[in-house]
């Protein structure tokens, strides 16, 4: 057979996800990750989902890949004994941070600790000037010195982070050349390269969290490599990276902190070819896997991009709270409300869930593998919302008694009430917790989530859609094709590109055509390489964008520039680009202040068309029921009879009223009453309120 198959595998806390790609069809598989070895859990899935298609390994093309084990890593802090090696002085950068308390008045107040703590942050003597002139020689004994105490200390990855090497990067090279005679250079990381931005802090933490991950990182995607080999696969593995592009093996190993938001990366991915093909011009992408949930703002058709992202936040909601990251990264909120979290009663006497989760191992206590503690997944199967035969297509057995069991012991009794209604509570807080996440993050985004429609897949998500929506002013939700594995679909969906940054301030009073130019040719050339490597014969769609500002404010606005290169009139063409932008944001623009460029990126990538708009299909009318089942409303708390439709089932045009539940291989999609629901033309299911 020729090799016309693509599979795309997404890993998550709890569940590993497989879509193979056929020409006339798509296949999916969805298995337990295996924490210890998460190779392992793809190569068994990748051998389930090519028997089922009657394929072998050798038959597939290509295989996209998405993981949060960098994530996992730098959360649970199991990564590399990484140092820091920085410029004399600059040691304490980490631990200082912004100079100020993100809880004010919280006298208990922890930070989050740094990746690598004190004894392994060593200085060297050198100093660049902030225009990359070279004050102070770097002292290259001394660095031999560095170089075999991290040795005799067992240190197994470096980070290399000197002030101002963004503009000149020379002495982090040199350092890299000195250090590589100790360890490995595939080991070491170095801030010009992994963020070579302004802001001291933020591009020594990236660097450093890049450097605690390469050990890991580059072993794990060795062992899968070998293991897709061994399975008789010779396809290409890329990885898709947090900004929604797709990149190299190589790449990947490189700079494994572009890979930390790349499971989450491909439902963003997946929402906004949704909404193409639904004419749906404001969104909200809601993805609930087992172990967390996911919200971004999809506006027109295009989800919000940003460079600046926090991991492992102290305090769940609290911008300065977790450890800031700056790199490409389609932007979204992400908490600890999945399946697997785990709901607790606190000493206020009040129900908690998240932020951790019970994983795959042991899981939840209906999953039968020693879990013992109530979880989101518990409490939907005591309220019947779940199907146990058929969860996980039929693959996972589920043991009700266990879930009833956990929920009475944890919550319902030391709350004096029933198992349902300690179920409902652990529902509804999880709901409220997503539901307040999207709102802080829309008013953060100078946005609203009021007559968006929400885009909801992840095997957990079709159930609390409906619920959530409730909760923040929305009529209408989609539950696409395959929502039980939307990541993986996404990543099928997602371009071959990469994004190139440098730090060069320039004033637009000062502006200098030749320089940016130059400077864009440069950029353009470091993404065209790695971009090539994956997408060799493509047309190329190059974006450009600035951060810019009044000169005198201390942070940014994004702002997508106009095509180059740049005459004579570039200064006025970038001007009146960020006085729109700015206005949208703020509503205005400030007469007479000087405008400044301070970080230019370009973005590069194979073009992906979205797909084109699918006309509304006649109306049709709905199969009876496959069976009923009592359970519990969300909205009302009622015990109400609920229809059971199977999705393959339902035309498009038909609708069904609820309460109903529609059931399908990877998840089950919940319609509560006061709400409508059935497929459109492309077979995505769309819930409607038709009451208040």
């Amino acid at each position: 057979m020729t090799q016309t198959a693509r599979l795309a595998v997404d890993i998550g806390g709890t569940f590993t996800d497989l879509v193979l790609q056929l020409p006339d069809r798509s296949l999916s598989a969805k298995v337990l990750t295996t924490p210890d070895a998460p190779e392992r859990a793809v190569l068994k899935g990748t051998a389930a989902v090519l028997e089922q298609a009657g394929l072998a390994a050798a038959d597939l093309a290509l295989v996209i890949h998405g993981t949060t084990l960098a994530t996992n890593a730098l959360i649970e802090r199991k990564g590399a004994k990484a140092a820091l090696v920085t410029t004399e002085g600059f040691r304490d950068s980490l631990e200082i941070a912004y100079e100020h308390r993100f809880e004010q008045y919280d006298l208990y107040m922890e930070r989050p600790e740094p990746l690598v703590s004190r004894p392994w942050r060593l200085e060297v003597p050198e100093r660049v000037a902030a225009d990359g002139t070279v004050l102070l020689p770097m002292d290259e004994v001394a660095l031999t010195m560095i170089g075999e105490t991290l040795a005799a200390g067992g240190i197994e990855a470096l980070a290399i982070s000197f002030l101002h090497s963004y503009q000149n990067p020379e002495h982090e090279i040199r350092a890299r050349e000195i250090l590589s005679r100790t360890f490995p250079a595939s080991v070491i990381a170095i801030s010009s390269e992994v963020c070579p931005e302004i802001r001291e802090y933020e591009r020594t933490s990236t660097t450093v969290a890049n450097a605690y991950v390469l050990p890991l990182m580059e072993s794990y995607l060795r062992r899968l490599e070998e293991g897709l080999r061994a399975l008789g696969s010779r396809a290409p593995l890329l990885l898709i990276m947090s900004s929604g592009g797709i990149t190299t093996v190589e790449t990947a190993r490189r700079f494994p902190i572009r890979l930390v938001e790349s499971g989450p990366a491909g439902g963003a991915i997946l929402a906004q070819l949704i909404a193409a093909q639904s004419g749906i011009d404001r969104a909200l992408a809601f993805d609930m896997g087992g172990t967390t949930a996911k919200i971004t703002m999809i506006d027109d058709q295009k989800p919000q991009q940003a460079r600046h992202f926090e991991i492992a936040r102290a305090a769940r909601f609290v911008k300065g709270s977790g450890i800031p990251v700056r790199v490409p990264v389609i932007d979204m909120v992400e908490i600890g409300a999945g399946g697997g979290s785990i709901a607790r009663v606190d000493p206020l006497g009040r129900i908690t869930v998240g932020p951790d989760s019970a994983g795959s191992m042991p899981g939840p206590a209906c999953y039968g593998r020693g879990g013992t503690l109530p979880t989101v997944t518990d409490a939907d199967l005591v309220l019947r919302w779940i199907d146990p035969a058929r969860f996980a297509g039929g693959h996972i057995d589920l043991h009700p008694e266990a879930a009833g069991t956990a929920c009475r012991e944890t919550v319902a009794t030391p709350l004096s009430m029933s198992v349902e209604q300690a179920a409902l509570g652990i529902t509804e807080i999880v709901t409220e917790t997503m539901a307040n996440a999207a709102r802080v993050h829309a008013v953060e985004n100078g946005k609203e989530t009021a007559g968006r429609t929400m885009i909801a897949f992840g095997g957990a998500a079709p159930l609390h859609a409906a619920r959530m929506a409730q909760k923040l002013g929305i009529h209408r939700v989609l539950v696409p094709v395959g929502a039980g594995v939307g990541s993986a679909h996404g990543f099928l969906g997602a371009p071959i590109g990469y994004e190139v940054v440098r730090t060069r301030l320039v004033p637009l009073t000062a502006f200098d055509a030749v320089m940016v130019n130059a400077l864009f040719t440069e950029m353009r050339a470091e993404a065209e390489a790695v971009v090539r490597l994956g997408a060799p014969d493509a047309l190329l769609r190059e974006v450009r964008s600035g951060f810019m500002r009044y000169r005198g404010q201390g942070h940014e606005v994004p702002v997508v520039l106009p095509d180059g290169p740049y005459g004579t009139d570039g200064a006025e063409r970038l001007r009146a680009t960020f006085e729109t932008t700015y206005h949208g944001l703020y509503g205005r623009t400030i007469p007479g202040l000087e405008i400044e460029v301070l970080t230019w990126t370009l973005s590069l990538a194979e073009p992906k068309p979205l797909p084109a708009r699918i006309p509304d299909p006649a109306p049709a009318e709905a199969p009876a029921p496959s069976g009923w089942r009592r359970l519990m409303d969300p909205g009302t708390g009622a015990e109400v009879e609920a229809a059971i439709h199977n999705r393959a089932a339902l035309p498009p045009g038909a609708r069904i009223q609820g309460p109903a539940v529609i059931v399908e291989a990877e998840t089950s999609t919940l319609v509560p009453q006061g709400f409508q629901a059935g497929p459109n033309a492309a077979g995505h299911i769309v819930i409607e309120r038709t009451g208040r």
